[in-house]
């Protein structure tokens, strides 16, 4: 998908535009070969090196090449797999062409950039590129804050069903949860020393507003990375926890059922014993035999259950 953007010099107003025009914000999300050759074509960067930009196996960095500087950056991204939800990360390419234009490239939909193709972002234009560059590095590093708030309610969540735990759902849910910090701690640090390098002014030109903004991304990004890092150490405690809850239940369950079961076999026991082929004195001709050998059978599982309780068997 290729989709241009521009404010307008006079009025500041923001729109879609027609045309690749000096200034323009150039969108590219999931591009086809089609398009990549085209805006290849029409800015002047090899086609390679945009191919290169979207490649999966990239990792946040800043490269240059023919006058065009790429700025690679991880976002979070939502990944579903066999019924499970949890976080990994996309490459989002910025790409600085020469003062003209400034391009992003992402190899999925996301909806990061939505709120920059709304004209919500204030102080937005698409001229000022190392604004626009900075306010993306800002958002991307908030982003990451409001996933690990969202990791923080699973975790509460997963703590007050932990004592009841006893499938292996309760695990593998965490291990998800464990994933995602995985992905992000490595996601935020590799972010982190791409700011750090575009604070030393070597990679976009930095006015003093801009410096701050920046430094203001850079603070949030640490304090992600320290989020990060402890919800990661308390999982890895709650995971211990749960296995260890696990199995303690399940040896509950167990002796329990272990207990019921000596005591459904107290009535089988005097029944057998009341059908030998032996005398049996008064239970032969009583009318009420029957009844006896009930009350036998309840009370001898009253005492055994009674015994069993007391031993914290039932």
């Amino acid at each position: 998908m290729l989709k241009i953007y521009k404010n307008n010099l006079e009025t500041d107003e923001f729109s879609r535009a027609e045309k690749i025009t000096v200034g323009s914000w150039i969108q590219l999300v999931a591009p086809t070969e089609e398009e990549l050759t085209q805006i290849s074509n029409r800015v002047g960067i090899p086609k390679g090196f945009l191919q290169s930009v979207i490649d999966d196996d990239e990792k946040p960095r800043v490269d240059e090449e023919d006058g065009c500087k790429a700025i690679l950056l991880d976002i979070p991204v939502i990944h579903k797999s066999n019924n499970m939800e949890f976080i990994k990360t996309a490459t989002l390419g910025i790409l600085l062409v020469r003062d003209d234009y400034i391009i992003t490239i992402e190899s999925q939909k996301t909806p990061f950039l939505s709120d920059f193709t709304k004209g919500k972002v204030k102080e937005f234009y698409t001229y000022k590129k190392s604004r626009f560059t900075i306010q993306i590095a800002y958002r991307i590093a908030i982003t990451y804050l409001k996933v690990l708030r969202d990791i923080r309610k699973k975790i509460e969540l997963a703590e007050g069903n932990m004592l009841q735990a006893t499938k292996n759902e309760e695990i593998l849910n965490l291990l998800g949860l464990e994933n995602s910090l995985t992905y992000i701690i490595t996601a935020l640090r590799s972010n982190g020393a791409v700011l750090d390098r575009i604070l030393r002014g070597s990679v976009i030109s930095l006015y003093e507003e801009d410096q701050d903004l920046l430094e203001d991304a850079i603070i949030e990004n640490n304090q992600a990375i320290s989020m990060a890092e402890l919800y990661r150490s308390i999982l890895e405690s709650m995971t211990d926890t749960v296995a260890t809850i696990i199995s303690n239940n399940l040896n509950t369950i167990m002796k329990f059922l272990a207990g019921i079961t000596i005591v459904i076999s107290i009535p089988t026991m005097v029944a057998s014993f009341m059908g030998m082929n032996v005398d049996l004195g008064i239970f032969e001709t009583s009318p009420f035999a029957f009844c006896h050998l009930i009350v036998i059978s309840i009370v001898f599982s009253l005492i055994v259950a009674y015994i069993l309780k007391k031993r914290n068997m039932l």
